[in-house]
């Protein structure tokens, strides 16, 4: 694992990519199969309905789109200079938070109190 923020937040930013655009083909697989059928919930009695395939899909692909966006402020946040201090507070995050939550952008103490 890398220890550079950056390499590591350019790292992030390539799985959640990739997973924005496979979940998206996925949805767009699935809109699809959807169009074919009367009823969406047509399905093997042994699988899954389309309607439950099409929610744990788009709650994939809010999930990566969210992270993705987490990320992006993280690199923005590197490049403005203000990366580690917290944006509620303005103390430095520590180490440990940022290791743990490389995109994180409040210090311990005022996530707790946002509820983050």
């Amino acid at each position: 694992m890398t220890t550079d923020p950056r390499e590591l937040l350019q790292e992030l930013r390539t799985q959640a990519a990739a997973r924005v655009e496979s979940t998206g083909a996925a949805l767009t697989a699935l809109m699809h199969d959807r169009e074919g059928a009367n009823d969406d919930d047509e399905h093997d009695p042994e699988g899954v309905t389309l309607s439950s395939e099409w929610s744990r899909l788009s709650g994939l692909a809010e999930a990566a789109a969210s992270e993705l966006q987490q990320v992006d402020d993280a690199l923005a946040r590197m490049d403005a200079g203000t990366y580690g201090v917290c944006a509620r507070c303005g103390t430095a995050i520590p180490a440990a938070r940022l290791e743990a939550r490389p995109f994180a952008e409040h210090c311990v103490a005022c996530a707790e109190k946002l509820g983050r």
